[in-house]
């Protein structure tokens, strides 16, 4: 059985935390990239990561993967979530919009009492791949 993930950040493919490289680097069997999906909320900066606060009007662009279970300590450990503990990042589950349709899964976004000094992210549609590519070039 595996368990849907969506993923908005540094685990993205080509990120810092690629999620396929940590779990090859880990020995753990691959994720399955099922494509883009697009969740409710916006996105701050943390300077070399993002965090996703779920309220507001906006929605954040990120990719869907089904991975095996033994994947989540893997990505508790990176986003550094541990259940029933006070954490910047927390695990919930989230309905995300693809282009076949809803689908349910989980994501990790950020319990807003560990925001601090994090910036918004200007506009309503939120790409952190999209952003960080243009603050290193200079667009941001």
């Amino acid at each position: 059985m595996s368990i849907t993930i969506f993923v908005y950040g540094t685990l993205r493919r080509g990120e810092i935390n690629d999620l396929s490289r940590a779990a090859r680097q880990a020995g753990l069997p691959p994720p399955r990239l099922l494509g883009p999906a697009r969740v409710p909320g916006r996105l701050v900066d943390f300077g070399d990561w993002p965090g996703l606060l779920p309220e507001g009007p906006g929605t954040v662009l990120g990719d869907l993967y089904d991975v095996d279970p033994s994947l989540v300590p893997l990505m508790d450990g990176i986003e550094e979530y541990t259940p029933d503990a006070p954490c910047c990042f927390v695990r919930r589950s989230v309905t995300a919009q693809t282009s076949d349709g809803p689908v349910d899964c989980q994501y990790y976004p950020i319990d807003p009492a560990f925001r601090g000094e994090a910036r918004d992210m200007p506009g309503d549609e939120y790409d952190w791949v999209a952003y960080r590519s243009g603050r290193l070039s200079g667009r941001s």
